[in-house]
C-alpha cells in the first residue's frame, strides 16, 4: 500500500509518502513571527514529497489527512485539499487524529515509520511487525498541542490505549489529568512546552523544547493509516473540539 500524509492543524505543514519499504517526509516549519504557510505550501510539498518518492497519482492507495484538534483554519485546508485530491483521484481518504500521530511519534511503537523502513500497522513491534509478547506495558504518552486561549489540546495513550479522551484543558485541569496517569507520562507537544511547569510539577517528564518529540509528523498519520476503515469521503471532517473565535465573539455580540 502507498500512502500520502498530511497535517496542517499546527502552525506546521507536514507531508509524507510511505509505502512499504520507506516514508519520505517534506515539511515547512514557519520561523518566529512568520504565519502558517498551509494555503501556499500544502500543495507544492505534495508535489515535491510525491516527486522525491518517484511515485504518481496512480501508485496513492490512500490519503491520510489530520483532522485535529488544531487550528480552525488549517484544518479547513487540510481536510479540504484530501477531500479534494481524493475525489478528483479516485483515492481512498482517511482522518487521522492530529494528537494520536503526536503521541505515536514519541512512543517507540512508532519506531517503524521513523526509522524510514516503511509502514507497519500502530501498534506493532518495530523489528517483527507483530506485537511482543510478555512485554511490559507501554508508559503513558500524553500529548498536548497548545490550543492558545490559555488552553491545551490534550489526549493519552500507552501503544494504542486510549487513557484520555480528546479534550481542551486549562492548566490546572491538564495537570491534574496527567498527575492521574500510571506510570508518569512523557509529555509531548508544543502544548506541553508552553504548560511545561504545570505539567512538570505533576510528574510528567516534558523533553527539551527542540525535541523532535515535539512535532506533528505525517510520518505517522500514515501508519495509523494503514489499518484504519475508509470510509465516505465527505465523512472526514475536521474535529476542532470547540467553538472557533469568531463564533464565540458572534455569540457575544
Amino acid at each position: 500500500m502507498v500512502l500520502l500524509g498530511f497535517d496542517t492543524a499546527t502552525p506546521a505543514t507536514t507531508v509524507a509518502v510511505a509505502t512499504e519499504d520507506r516514508v519520505l517526509e517534506k515539511r515547512h516549519d514557519p520561523s518566529p513571527g512568520e504565519r502558517p504557510g498551509h494555503a501556499t505550501r500544502l500543495l507544492a510539498l505534495v508535489a515535491e514529497t510525491m516527486c522525491a518518492a518517484a511515485i504518481g497519482w496512480e501508485d496513492v492507495d490512500r490519503i491520510a489527512v489530520g483532522v485535529g484538534p488544531g487550528s480552525f483554519t488549517g484544518l479547513r485546508i487540510g481536510v479540504a485539499t484530501a477531500r479534494a485530491l481524493a475525489r478528483s483521484r479516485g483515492i481512498e481518504v482517511v482522518g487521522v487524529s492530529t494528537l494520536h500521530a503526536l503521541a505515536m511519534g514519541a512512543d517507540a511503537l512508532g519506531e517503524a515509520v521513523t526509522s524510514g523502513r516503511g509502514l507497519a500497522p500502530a501498534g506493532a513491534d518495530a523489528r517483527t511487525g507483530e506485537t511482543a509478547a510478555g512485554a511490559a506495558p507501554p508508559r503513558p504518552v500524553l500529548a498536548v498541542l497548545d490550543a492558545r486561549r490559555g488552553e491545551g489540546f490534550a489526549a493519552a495513550w500507552a501503544g494504542e490505549t486510549l487513557l484520555l479522551a480528546p479534550a481542551a484543558l486549562g492548566p490546572a485541569s491538564l495537570a491534574e489529568r496527567a498527575r492521574a496517569l500510571s506510570p508518569t507520562p512523557l509529555a509531548v507537544g508544543d502544548g506541553a512546552i508552553r504548560f511545561r511547569v504545570d505539567l512538570e510539577a505533576a510528574g510528567a517528564e516534558v523533553p527539551a523544547d527542540g525535541d523532535r518529540r515535539h512535532r506533528v509528523s505525517a510520518r505517522h498519520h500514515c501508519s495509523l493509516a494503514v489499518a484504519a476503515a475508509a470510509g465516505p469521503r465527505e465523512g472526514v471532517l475536521p474535529d476542532y473540539l470547540r467553538l472557533p473565535d469568531a463564533e464565540i465573539a458572534r455569540r457575544a455580540s
